[in-house]
């Protein structure tokens, strides 16, 4: 079912007409008759998951999509997620809750740091190419635990090295971006720049998804949320899209095992 119809039978329901213009949704998004082009956009979905958040921060939320008939429309009728979220695995960062979304709504990739590897990027494939959904957001959050281990080198048993390397990157240029910088200033730079960094894995790792962005159907962008204050705080798409855009793209997300491989030699 095509998100528009989607909305459309909620609204036979009951359920839209006047949930729908609380949550922000654009009128002619759930008033429309079906067929009648993409369902919403980038824009509007990242309008929800902002008047989401603030009501969240107001103690206001709505709490939708919650009850019998989103659930017994889900299972019949499939899932139409407006966005699709990479954040941490961090128990205090529950995304639904958050951006006050209910069943069918979000489209949520959980692990630790946040990290875009083959998993995290192919969840988030299926999302854009099967799901046409219209937002990608990567979202770190303060005293993440995952981003603070690489800051301060902690040893690591298992399967958490090669788990945290893609981290690794961002944490050494927080460090040359602040000279002098230490303690939770540093954490957060860091944090911050580890979301710059999967946003960066994705589209270098998936030509599916850069080429989604590319061609204006998805959008990327990153956030950062407190855990003190429950804002997240959007930091918009990667400063160097233009440039991720331009290039050829690795071709395929890599496994965690070859994250830290090192790059063949060149032939002489």
């Amino acid at each position: 079912m095509h998100r528009r119809d989607f909305l459309r039978y909620m609204a036979a329901l009951g359920l839209v007409a006047g949930v729908g213009r609380h949550l922000g949704l654009p009128e002619e998004v759930w008033a429309a008759p079906p067929g009648a082009g993409p369902a919403i956009s980038a824009d509007e979905a990242l309008k929800v998951l902002q008047d989401g958040n603030a009501r969240y921060l107001e103690g206001k939320p709505l709490h939708p999509h919650q009850g019998r008939d989103i659930r017994a429309l889900t299972a019949a009728q499939g899932q139409h997620p407006l966005a699709a979220l990479l954040s941490c695995s961090d128990s205090r960062v529950p995304a639904e809750l958050v951006f006050d979304q209910g069943i069918g709504d979000l489209f949520v990739v959980r692990v630790a740091g946040n990290v875009a590897a083959t998993d995290e990027i192919g969840s988030l494939e299926y999302a854009v190419e099967h799901l046409s959904t219209p937002l990608v957001v990567v979202m770190g959050h303060s005293q993440c635990g995952a981003v603070n281990a690489v800051l301060e080198n902690a040893n690591f048993r298992g399967s958490l090295p090669a788990l945290l390397a893609p981290i690794r990157p961002a944490v050494a240029r927080a460090r040359e971006e602040n000279p002098g910088v230490t303690g939770d200033a540093l954490l957060a730079a860091a944090i911050k720049d580890n979301v710059w960094e999967a946003m960066k894995d994705i589209l270098q790792r998936s030509n599916l998804i850069k080429g989604a962005v590319k061609a204006g159907s998805t959008k990327l962008v990153g956030a950062y949320y407190e855990l003190d204050t429950g804002k997240v705080e959007w930091l918009g798409p990667d400063p160097g899209l233009e440039k991720l855009l331009g290039g050829a793209g690795r071709g395929g997300a890599k496994t965690r095992a070859r994250e830290e491989k090192k790059p063949d030699k060149q032939e002489e």
